[in-house]
């Protein structure tokens, strides 16, 4: 008996993998998440769909485990990729604990749409690594961020957007109100907004822009692009 965990990507349906798309083709049921992925985007998919919005752990694994021993194929879907923010440890250990074996499918996340909508790449000589982080709030007691900030890496912040003025006061004293700064709304889709700044403007910015949630921020000198040449082509 097994479950599936599909990343769908990060909004864009074309950005879903063969995989997930073979899966979701073939599935009887598939739960998903409607406060993240519109039900108009699974109209091609035949299987019963179930919004776990709202829902339950409890009451999404009883929902899993029947259809599971019914014989049915189901699919748990997930926002962008199911290991970044995706809390499916907790599903897939009491899926577990039942007998029921789980799949991941990992999916194409907000940070790598959001670094395509720039057009930028996040790992630089100047930048050689990237840190995914999120701040503090109900689910996080510490964030980090200003140790994170004396780091020479570039910062992507999910889930903060909402916060953008903390973030900048906490990054902002380690590195300076000039450090490069972008923030992508909804990467990949059709309302998809890119604001490019610096961090003492860029809060100003999105809220003027009226961004309140699913938005990507990434901070550090990878915003401005790598002036100079890669050794793959020296």
């Amino acid at each position: 008996m097994k479950v599936y965990f599909v990343g769908f990507g990060p909004g864009d349906p074309e950005l879903l993998t063969i995989k997930g798309y073979k899966l979701l083709k073939e599935a009887d049921l598939i739960v998903y998440p409607g406060s993240l992925i519109d039900k108009k985007y699974l109209k091609q998919f035949r299987g019963e769909k179930i919004n776990s919005y709202g829902l339950k752990l409890e009451e999404i694994v009883d929902i899993i485990e029947k259809a599971v021993r019914d014989g049915k194929k189901v699919v748990r879907l997930h926002s962008g990729d199911p290991s970044i923010y995706g809390a499916m440890g907790e599903q897939i250990r009491e899926l577990e604990r039942r007998g029921i074996e789980c799949e991941i499918v990992p999916g194409v996340s907000s940070v790598f749409a959001s670094a395509a909508a720039i057009k930028r790449e996040l790992t630089t000589p100047e930048a050689p690594g990237i840190i995914i982080t999120r701040p503090k709030g109900k689910t996080l007691k510490e964030d980090y961020l200003s140790i994170l900030a004396s780091t020479p890496l570039t910062l992507v912040i999910l889930l903060g957007v909402d916060k953008i003025e903390y973030i900048v006061e906490k990054v902002g004293k380690i590195r300076g109100m000039n450090e490069p700064c972008a923030v992508v709304y909804h990467a990949s889709r059709e309302d998809e907004k890119i604001i490019i700044s610096n961090l003492g403007e860029i809060a100003d910015k999105v809220r003027k822009a009226g961004i309140k949630r699913t938005a990507t921020i990434i901070i550090g000198k990878a915003v401005e692009g790598y002036k100079g040449r890669s050794i793959l082509y020296g």
